[in-house]
């Protein structure tokens, strides 16, 4: 798949590159390490050392950083393997302290969080108040009995008490997990219930599109079905006289001053838990360790986010997804973070964009689909706000497509970078994403991250240049899990991720490697289409299919059945806008598929749906309903706790069962 390199949509001047701090690290390498590199913005070479020497690059970084070891390291790995890479072995650290301890953008009178809520609700909080409001809610916890390796879980939203919360579990050892408001009773249960929590932290009810909705039945059913809950907290979020029978409300959990200590835990300590989409049977627990987050986010954040002290750094996020994690981390830096809570649409998609001009927002995150949404509406933010603070758009979630790469450029601002970044749940952090010293290329993410060796594979483990293949990762990286909860031989981490290249990590994504070191991203290659030959993924379908007028969503699924000598057929479902009807859109539809995609991949059949099945962090169920479709047994192909929608299922259960 030769392609010609397409247009540039930004490019730093020398001037910002040599002042970035990954410039400032390539000097640290070459004074401090005797590391060998042409030049101080030149990311290729420090890439190429950086995963050359990985164990070298990650002690060097760790200096860099300032990471406060209470007992130093023998080594910045010991067992290098995947699965079972041993990270500093014999290091002791906490993560809390690096976000809590005072330093550049951490003074007292800093601003350690702006918090925003979509009805209007505004707070600010500096580094004082976080302090102390830490220490209060750590003085709590140890009156519960709290201690190293116990887990405290929350139901509760992107806000202040969430994160308090956070900073005291992670600073005694003990273990966080977090789910957002609007999961239903039996999927927080099949979160929670896996790593049997000491302490429950809940909110009364939350906001989102203009309405409130209270939990507290919610909450009532899942106490009863979490028999080692302690003590639950309840933060009354909607409403401040709010009560529920049974709980400890925050104020009183978090009545006594007391002063911050942070437990030295190994570098491996679990540090919170992360869940699979959970599309088949229970959500997998995801364990990711206090250093491997540590170092991965500082990393992120400072080298290819390029945010320090007193920058604005926000991420359009809930706590049922990694990003809240992510975006946290920007306390490690340095940085003021923007919390969210609500609709990104309400009142209007203007509503982000408002609190990025309003708080002067310099790296401003967000999703793909969000992208897509502000194009479609025909939105011009830069008309409506003045966003001469921000510098850099970020986008995740699914491919950004080359329209929005241009719609950024077009209507947010004329000098912004474009960091369309890729990674998961997995390891909570990209693989592949931009760096300050790096161009952008319409449709194209700049860079595999420091650290990151990110190379695609064809079926025999080969490496491809400029051809879609597997997305792997051929280095360990320190946030890898450490374990998957409840697998204690590690079986089921070695299916997840290692069984296809033993030794190497396969993500799950088709992936493009271009001669300029760029990435392109097709979607996941488990729901791939493959048609006369013609490979493509369903993020390709998506941009086209959805791009067209009174289309809302859509789901493509091939039926083909894997080694099968006939293709199945090719099925798009839509969601259609009201007023729109099918006969309006399928002409248009198989027109513009047939020029901009390929004869092969016009559907055979268009069908109306009410909804597209997602999951709870709102991830198309390709691969479930073309399991459904196959006549596998529904509670075998997915699991409906699972699912933000499990009433979405019904048309393709009738179509299973009428063959």
């Amino acid at each position: 798949m030769a392609t010609g390199a397409p247009d540039v949509v930004w490019s730093p001047s020398p001037d910002a590159a040599a002042s970035s701090e990954i410039a400032r690290f390539a000097r640290f390498l070459r004074a401090e390490r005797g590391v060998d590199l042409p030049d101080d913005t030149d990311y290729a070479a420090l890439h190429a050392w950086s995963v050359g020497d990985v164990g070298a690059f990650w002690a060097a970084a760790a200096d860099f950083f300032g990471v406060r070891f209470h007992d130093a390291p023998t080594a910045p790995l010991g067992a290098d393997a995947m699965p079972g890479a041993d990270w500093f072995p014999g290091a002791t650290l906490n993560y809390a302290e690096h976000a809590l301890t005072d330093g550049p953008g951490r003074a007292d009178t800093d601003d350690a969080l702006v918090f925003a809520r979509e009805d209007g609700i505004e707070r600010v909080v500096t580094h004082a108040e976080l302090r102390d409001l830490v220490g209060r809610f750590r003085a709590g916890l140890v009156r519960a009995g709290v201690g190293k390796g116990d887990r405290v879980v929350a139901l509760a939203p992107n806000s202040v008490e969430t994160l308090v919360a956070f900073l005291a579990t992670a600073s005694l050892g003990a273990i966080w997990s977090s789910c957002s408001p609007d999961f239903g009773a039996r999927a927080v249960h099949d979160r929670f219930a896996q790593i049997e929590p000491a302490v429950l932290v809940v909110v009364d009810g939350y906001v989102y599109n203009g309405r409130t909705f209270d939990i507290r039945p919610t909450v009532t059913a899942l106490r009863s079905q979490l028999p080692t809950v302690r003590e639950t907290v309840l933060v009354p979020y909607l409403d401040d006289a709010a009560t529920l029978d049974g709980t400890t409300g925050w104020a009183e959990f978090t009545a006594d001053a007391a002063p911050l200590a942070f437990e030295p835990v190994p570098f491996g300590h679990p540090l919170w838990v992360l869940y699979s989409s959970g599309t088949t049977g229970l959500p997998k627990g995801i364990v990711h360790g206090h250093g491997g987050i540590l170092l991965e986010h500082l990393k992120a954040l400072r080298l290819q986010s390029d945010l320090g002290p007193g920058d604005r750094f926000f991420w359009f996020t809930t706590t049922g997804w990694m990003m809240w994690n992510y975006l946290i981390g920007g306390l490690l830096a340095g940085a003021t973070i923007v919390l969210f809570d609500g609709s990104p649409a309400h009142p209007d998609l203007g509503a982000l964009w408002r609190l990025a001009e309003r708080h002067r927002v310099k790296y401003f995150g967000t999703s793909a689909p969000f992208i897509q949404s502000c194009l479609k509406a025909g939105l011009r933010p830069r008309d409506e706000a003045d966003l001469s603070a921000l510098r850099t758009v970020g986008s995740t979630g699914a491919p950004l497509s080359p329209e929005g790469f241009e719609w950024v450029g077009d209507a947010v601002g004329d000098d912004l970078q474009i960091a369309s970044v890729s990674g998961g749940t997995d390891l909570c952090a990209a693989f592949v994403g931009g760096a300050p010293t790096v161009p952008v290329w319409r449709g194209e993410i700049s860079c595999a991250a420091l650290g990151a060796a990110v190379v695609a594979y064809d079926e025999k483990g080969q490496e491809l240049l400029d051809e879609v293949g597997e997305l792997v990762v051929t280095r360990p990286m320190p946030s890898m899990p450490v374990m998957f909860w409840n697998d204690p031989d590690g079986t089921r981490l070695r299916e997840a991720y290692f069984d296809d290249y033993p030794g190497v990590w396969r993500h799950g994504d088709w992936v493009r490697l271009t001669p300029r070191g760029s990435y392109v991203i097709y979607g996941r290659s488990d729901s791939t289409l493959n048609r006369g030959g013609v490979r493509m993924g369903t993020a390709d379908f998506y941009a086209v299919v959805e791009a067209v007028d009174g289309v809302a969503d859509s789901l493509v699924i091939d039926t083909t059945e894997l080694g099968a000598r006939s293709e199945g057929a090719l099925l798009c479902f839509l969601v259609l806008a009201d007023g729109t009807s099918l006969d309006d859109v399928e002409a248009g539809l198989r027109k513009t598929l047939r020029t901009e995609l390929s004869p092969r991949h016009v559907p055979d059949r268009f069908i109306v749906i009410d909804a597209v099945p997602r999951t709870l962090n709102g991830k198309k169920c390709e691969v479930p309903v073309k399991k459904i479709l196959a006549g596998v047994a529904p509670d075998k192909a997915v699991s409906r706790g699972a699912l933000q929608n499990p009433d979405s299922l019904a048309p393709f259960l009738e179509m299973a069962a009428s063959g």
